[in-house]
């Protein structure tokens, strides 16, 4: 029987209305790739905040804020993490961002509900507001949790894409990028701040290129004015966005509205090499692009020879390509496709051309 794709029965690339668990308990089960969740971050602010000239600072007040006691906020949590958990397919993830008002909360409720934490990562903001009262240090940062549905579920990384990001550095749980202000920040028909915590599009460009693909489902339960959604369309990724608020909402859309999808050659992201089909090195043997009882040599010239099965030989030792190496290099392990070369003509090459080839082939 054939089956039908849960993103048939989706509202892809809307914004619904309403209270999220009750919209997302409407979703079809496990049918979402990834969940970028910025819930109410319960601030409890109290009194008003002024700068040192006296003007009022415009702080998070607004009541989809406020709640009536930490164990009120705990129930809320709890229950749309398990909506959202529904809603993630086996090998989906979630990232949820926070402040210190909120995400040690969060994460004992991630872990309760039973995601798997994977990262935790700083989003150091480059250009925070100060501490106008001058009695805490300033707050210059946010934390995302990223978590996969469960302890063992192949969740996507696109660790190549972030490194290239990154100008070929391993990206760290660390983030420098500014707030958003400037042109980025929307404005409603006052001139004032249309949404209170908008957040930057580098944020959520990071996030979606580092862990969704090109038409993957990506929902944010707390749409506010669709940064997820503006760069979800951008990457070419499918968004669902849920948000009460009426007022986010129009802007949002106006704000999508303008968004211009990436044209399919730029949506390409570099790719993990652990995505790469598989080779196993005896098959080189089998279709005698190295035959058995040839010598392979590492880079001292030290060498192992062929056998029929696809294992090397070598002062009495056998195994694999990654076994032989490490038993010669006395370590825990070795990669034997950068470790192993071959001689034609003269020359030394690295078996690991010959696994391009093949790889080559089932492109």
């Amino acid at each position: 029987m054939k089956r039908t794709d849960p993103k048939a029965f989706l509202p892809l690339n809307t914004i619904m209305a309403g209270d999220c668990i009750e919209v997302m308990n409407s979703l079809p089960e496990a049918s979402v790739d990834l969940i970028f969740a910025d819930p109410p971050y319960n601030l409890q602010l109290k009194g008003q905040l002024h700068r040192p000239d006296n003007s009022e600072v415009d702080a998070v007040d607004d009541h989809w804020d406020q709640f009536d006691s930490f164990a009120a906020y705990d129930k809320f949590t709890r229950d749309w993490l398990a909506a959202a958990r529904r809603l993630l397919k086996p090998n989906g993830a979630i990232w949820v961002i926070g402040s210190y008002h909120n995400i040690f909360r969060v994460g004992s409720a991630l872990q309760d509900a039973g995601y798997w934490i994977l990262n935790d990562v700083v989003w150091r903001k480059s250009n925070p507001m100060p501490n106008f009262r001058g009695k805490r240090l300033t707050n210059a940062h946010e934390t995302m949790i990223w978590a996969s549905k469960a302890e063992g579920a192949k969740y996507t990384f696109n660790y190549e894409a972030l490194k290239s990001l990154n100008e070929g550095v391993q990206m760290r749980s660390d983030w420098v990028l500014p707030i958003c202000n400037g042109h980025e920040r929307l404005k409603d028909s006052n001139g004032d701040k249309a949404h209170p915590t908008q957040k930057p599009e580098s944020l959520l460009h990071r996030v979606l290129i580092g862990s969704t693909n090109p038409g993957d489902v990506v929902l944010d339960p707390f749409f506010g004015t669709g940064t997820t959604g503006a760069v979800a369309k951008m990457l070419g990724r499918e968004f669902i966005g849920i948000e009460r608020e009426e007022a986010y909402r129009k802007v949002a859309e106006a704000r999508i509205a303008k968004v211009r999808k990436f044209d399919r050659e730029a949506l390409q992201v570099s790719a993990s090499k652990r995505a790469e089909p598989r080779v196993p090195f005896g098959q080189l043997v089998e279709r005698g692009m190295l035959r058995p009882g040839e010598m392979l040599v590492n880079a001292r010239g030290q060498a192992a020879r062929v056998r029929a099965d696809g294992t090397l030989a070598t002062d009495g030792f056998n195994g694999s390509i990654h076994q032989v190496g490490a038993h010669i290099e006395n370590a825990p392990s070795c990669n034997g496709w950068t470790y192993w070369n071959f001689k034609k003509d003269g020359k030394v090459i690295p078996i690991d051309l010959l696994r391009q080839q093949i790889r080559a082939e089932m492109n």
